[in-house]
């Protein structure tokens, strides 16, 4: 794929989730296909379906949570108190703050994200709450803004599968992790090839689905970025959620959920 191409698709992405951070709803913020459950106009509702805790979603900066994601990369990172994390994609700042939590007044968070209305409206929030080791940058996952080896973990929610440049995402995650530094994201694979007229569909790309690489494919690019210890777990119930991104439609066929880890080797 060339870059005018690459370019393209990131324009329509940072369109597309423009429009749901100006919003005044909390949950997709208007009728187009995106990462969430549209069935609910709760997003507190959609996130507690994705495996939040009803404490999550309710102690976070209001706005913070729009019901965007397809998993709860928290679950998985064991942070602990004084780590730095790095969250790729952090749109309101939803998982930013629940990390603020675990990480304490030792650590700190940084979010990352290359729509100007998200990262004005996670700053918002961040402000508003009072947050002061929460850090929002302005970037793209393929081109971090972080340093070389300062980061212990680096969380994700339904945001790598967007890039058109995955592999670069994950070299760019093993440079700025620290050696012994953890991945531990969630996101959406491809179970099936997927047709066609699901991978030229422009809105099926920026809701999650058609830009999904498969399971085998993000072990290769994860093997050849550097990471050791790969484990990409499946979870075949998403596929309920999944269907009502787009009824109808069998996508649930083709593509999953899924929690994604790998560790950057300390030598």
């Amino acid at each position: 794929m060339t870059q005018f191409a690459n370019d393209h698709l990131r324009k329509a992405v940072r369109e597309q989730y423009g429009k749901v951070a100006e919003s005044d709803n909390s949950d997709c913020g208007n009728s187009a296909t995106s990462c969430c459950d549209e069935s609910s106009s709760d997003a507190k509702t959609t996130s507690m379906k994705l495996g939040y805790s009803n404490t999550d979603v309710c102690e976070v900066p209001d706005g913070a949570n729009m019901g965007l994601g397809c998993g709860n990369p928290k679950a998985i990172a064991s942070l602990k108190p004084g780590e730095t994390v790095l969250d790729l994609g952090s749109g309101g700042g939803f998982d930013c703050f629940l990390a603020v939590r675990e990480v304490g007044e030792s650590g700190q968070v940084i979010g990352v994200d290359m729509t100007h209305e998200m990262l004005s409206k996670a700053r918002k929030n961040a402000a508003d709450a009072g947050y002061g080791n929460v850090d929002f940058r302005l970037g793209e996952i393929e081109n971090l803004p972080v340093a070389d080896s300062s980061v212990d973990v680096i969380i994700s929610n339904c945001v790598i599968n967007l890039s058109p440049e995955k592999a670069k995402v994950f070299r760019e995650s093993l440079r700025v992790l620290k050696p012994g530094g953890r991945l531990a994201i969630s996101d959406v694979v491809a179970t099936a090839e997927l047709p066609e007229k699901f991978k030229n569909d422009m809105a099926l790309f920026t809701g999650c689905m058609s830009g999904a690489s498969s399971i085998k494919a993000i072990e290769t690019m994860l093997k050849d970025a550097g990471f050791d210890e790969i484990a990409i777990k499946p979870k075949d119930e998403s596929r309920d959620f999944i269907r009502n991104w787009v009824p109808d439609s069998k996508i649930e066929d083709y593509v999953v959920s899924a929690t994604i880890e790998a560790i950057k080797p300390k030598a």
